[in-house]
């Protein structure tokens, strides 16, 4: 097989998800089994070009790797004879212009979500991207979890009948960073850095409402900063300006109702720290990351409701696992790889910056909703 080079230019991959997700579990990934095979006796070799401010973190990066390509110059990892892709994992802040440079570069864009901070420039993204005629994706990476996959097979198969309601659970506890050090960075919780609950996870139940089980028609939510000063990585105190919990209730297509739960500031007593419950006339599944369970209507037990009494069913023990059925990818590198086939050999490709707009249309909506203490509904969105 002959090798294809391909330069991808990443940014903000010194961070935690841009590292740990982007670059080790996707594109050295794909390195190490060996390239993406494209069906034509060809193989994919993607190239990192490093980019990002600290130039001793990104040559530590680069010497743990063994990879070659790195700047703390945007233009000069732009203008690197093998860069075809700019990937975005910054802050969201940070995210527009960069973006809006590779594009005036020629560059096929494939980004972290939110895409922007605001609507207008979400789908201002999308109209450049479009008008240059260059392929360009958002990070949609729970529609391929295990979990998730197989309630999308649950649902294409009429498992549930007429779906009536969906009931998702996400979140967990964040150290306040005085006592223990938190397991987030601490731009999350200031408004005025791009922090926020609404703002990080809506754009994710967008792309699984919309994904899954059907399209989002309206929203009403209700946002908290429930810890209301934390610690940060220096050791100093600051309020919490950002939303850190939100509760959110879409109305999806055919009157579903999907009700959303999101916080850093809950304890987990789930099996896992996202999970989605899908009932309907015929059945009901709860899916994780992971996992999934189901209850058939013709297995369903009859509870009867008596507070008198200790509960003598295990309710838990009446559901039945999802077999995997398959083999199960990391969701970030199956995503990937669909990307750069898509840019390679021109196969389709659905999740576009105009699909990464509708998140960030939700989050608007969703904050405003809050503001507002009302519905609102969620207009289709076109270029």
């Amino acid at each position: 097989m002959s090798r294809r080079v391909i330069g991808i230019v990443m940014n903000g991959v010194t961070g935690r998800m841009g590292y740990r997700q982007h670059l080790v579990r996707s594109i050295l990934a794909i390195r190490e089994q060996g390239g993406l095979p494209l069906g034509d006796g060809q193989v994919l070799w993607p190239e990192p070009i490093l980019v990002g401010r600290s130039a001793t973190k990104l040559e530590e990066l680069a010497k743990r790797h063994g990879l070659t390509h790195w700047t703390t110059s945007l233009d000069e990892a732009l203008a690197h004879p093998l860069a075809e892709i700019y990937f975005d994992a910054q802050v969201t802040q940070a995210r527009e212009s960069a973006i809006k440079a590779a594009i005036a570069a020629g560059k096929h864009i494939y980004t972290e979500k939110p895409t922007a901070e605001s609507l207008d420039a979400a789908l201002e993204l999308a109209r450049l991207a479009r008008e240059a005629g260059v392929c360009n994706g958002a990070v949609q990476d729970k529609l391929f979890l295990p979990g998730l996959l197989k309630l999308k097979r649950l649902v294409d198969g009429g498992f549930f009948g007429r779906i009536l309601s969906v009931r998702g659970e996400f979140g967990y506890w964040v150290f306040e960073g005085d006592w223990q050090d938190a397991q987030r960075p601490s731009w999350n919780y200031r408004a005025e850095d791009g922090g926020g609950m609404i703002l990080d996870m809506f754009p994710h139940w967008r792309y699984v409402l919309d994904g899954i089980i059907a399209p989002v028609r309206s929203v009403y939510a209700h946002a908290a900063t429930h810890i209301p000063q934390r610690v940060d990585e220096q050791g100093r105190a600051y309020p919490a300006t950002a939303d850190d919990a939100a509760y959110g209730v879409f109305e999806l297509e055919g009157g579903i109702v999907a009700q959303v739960n999101s916080s850093w500031a809950v304890r987990v007593d789930r099996d896992e720290l996202v999970e989605f419950q899908v009932d309907g006339t015929e059945g009901s599944a709860v899916a994780g990351l992971r996992n999934c369970r189901i209850q058939h209507r013709g297995s369903t037990p009859k509870p009867v409701w008596n507070p008198d009494l200790p509960a003598t069913e295990q309710f838990r023990e009446q559901w039945q696992q999802v077999p995997d059925n398959a083999e199960f990818d990391n969701g970030f590198k199956v995503q990937w790889e669909l990307f750069l086939k898509h840019v390679v050999t021109g196969a389709p490709y659905q999740w576009d910056l105009l699909e990464g707009a509708k998140g960030v249309q939700l989050a608007e909506l969703g904050l405003r909703s809050a503001r507002e203490g009302r519905r609102l509904d969620v207009p289709e969105l076109s270029l």
